[in-house]
């Protein structure tokens, strides 16, 4: 099954290196298969260097699409992440 989600990024600093790092890892600690897109890019959701080429600002819309068996833990885990400010608090 696939999971789909459309997030905000919120934080001031946006998508930047650390928040993409954490973004990975949390991907790499699952079995499922994530990929982002911001407009026509579309990148693996655990590459850094891939979401870094998003190039996703503060306000900007990110689109996740996940496949696998453990799809719904890792979508909470994700929006939770972003949602969070990817822990840095604003």
């Amino acid at each position: 099954m696939t999971r789909k989600v459309k997030l905000k990024i919120i934080n001031k600093r946006g998508l930047h290196a650390r928040a993409s790092a954490k973004f990975a890892a949390i991907v790499d600690s699952f079995k499922s298969k994530v990929e982002v897109t911001r407009g026509n890019l579309v990148v693996p959701g655990n590459s850094i260097m891939g979401l870094l080429t998003l190039a996703a600002e503060q306000g900007s819309i990110i689109s996740i699409q996940i496949t696998g068996e453990d799809e719904k833990e890792l979508e909470e885990k994700l929006i939770n992440l972003v949602n969070s400010f990817f822990g840095e608090g604003s």
